[in-house]
């Protein structure tokens, strides 16, 4: 006997159909008066990520612009506190943050992804995905040394007391990018500085338009 997918919970090509909505993304960035985009912050922990895209964040709401960061740690306790550290954990919490800027971003939301991301496999990944949306990849670039002296939250210690495994840098690898959008190095340069370096850089590719208050 013959059973529907939809009868046997069995999912097809032929089960879902996307709607089209009559809104389109562009029609989005009108109304915004800026483009969306996504800006993928990698690097070690205590590289910066997070401070910089928050950073920027914050001077682009002074702005009137619409982003939104997409947080490492904040998505760990949500939408992926199911997952853990493993090489396959650490793609799929990659897979899931994509197809949510994937959609933010279609929303006319310029985004901010500060999240490791150790794979060039899984970077790759996301860029894919991304291949008819705005997206670059910012390598945020500092030294392993400085980023323990950092050590934000006590990681890279509980690490080396064995308390914690898989950190990446030391028990698990970090794949630098090869050929970042932009580089950003925060343990050469200020805070304030990085920020303009990323500002300067959106409106070199006109994702927002420079303003007198810039």
């Amino acid at each position: 006997m013959k059973t529907d997918t939809h009868e046997t919970g069995e999912a097809t090509a032929q089960t879902f159909f996307p709607f089209q909505s009559s809104i389109l993304c562009s029609d989005r960035h009108l109304l915004n008066g800026h483009r969306s985009a996504l800006i993928w912050f990698t690097g070690l922990s205590g590289s910066g990520k997070s401070t910089l895209a928050h950073a920027v964040e914050e001077r682009l709401y002074q702005l009137g612009v619409r982003s939104y960061v997409l947080d490492g740690d904040n998505i760990r306790t949500g939408l992926n506190k199911d997952l853990g550290l493993s090489p396959e954990d650490r793609k799929e919490n990659i897979r899931r943050i994509a197809e949510v800027a994937k959609l933010m971003v279609d929303a006319g939301i310029l985004v901010f992804a500060a999240f490791i991301a150790p794979y060039r496999e899984s970077r790759a990944f996301v860029r894919g995905l991304m291949n008819e949306i705005p997206y670059f990849e910012c390598y945020v670039k500092c030294a392993l040394e400085v980023c323990e002296e950092r050590d934000p939250k006590g990681l890279y210690k509980r690490s080396r007391a064995g308390e914690i495994t898989n950190m990446t840098g030391l028990s698990a690898p970090y794949e630098a990018p090869e050929n970042p959008d932009i580089l950003v190095e925060t343990d050469r340069h200020s805070l304030d500085a990085c920020v303009d370096r990323l500002l300067n850089f959106l409106i070199e590719k006109r994702i927002v338009i420079r303003r007198r208050n810039f």
